[in-house]
């Protein structure tokens, strides 16, 4: 254990993340923290792929594209396969994003006339009971 090593309470508070979400990440073999008894010890290796995970997961990516894109991790070889994959699946993702991202503006705008026309309706039924009352 080194003494910049994290337990498993120091890890959740850092990064804003669950023990259930940190033994998840260790059961599908993506961080493999240091185990003393019942305690893990997380290094900065751990750190850096948690971050990794993280911002993987926030981005949209699968597990199975966050695991590909860790085990790529060569720095000998300067991380160019790593950091290609990773613009790859970035750009898939950003294309499936901005999708997404229009088929939500034509949904808002398509309920916006909607509730114009609901509240019309609703205007327009209220003058007759008054009308009528």
């Amino acid at each position: 254990m080194a003494d910049d090593d994290m337990t498993i309470r120091e890890m959740c508070d850092a990064y804003g993340v669950t023990p259930r979400t940190l033994r998840f990440y260790e059961a599908k073999e993506l961080i493999f923290p240091e185990r003393d008894g019942q305690k893990r010890w997380y290094d900065r290796r751990d750190r850096a792929r948690l971050k990794l995970i993280l911002r993987g997961k926030r981005f949209g990516f699968s597990l199975e594209d966050i695991r590909q894109l860790l085990e790529l991790y060569e720095p000998a070889q300067g991380n160019l396969a790593q950091m290609e994959r990773t613009y790859e699946i970035g750009r898939e993702r950003l294309a499936q994003m901005v999708a997404q991202r229009d088929e939500l503006n034509e949904a808002i705008a398509d309920l916006e006339e909607h509730m114009r026309w609901g509240e019309q309706l609703i205007a327009d039924a209220r003058k007759g009971r008054a009308a009528n009352g």
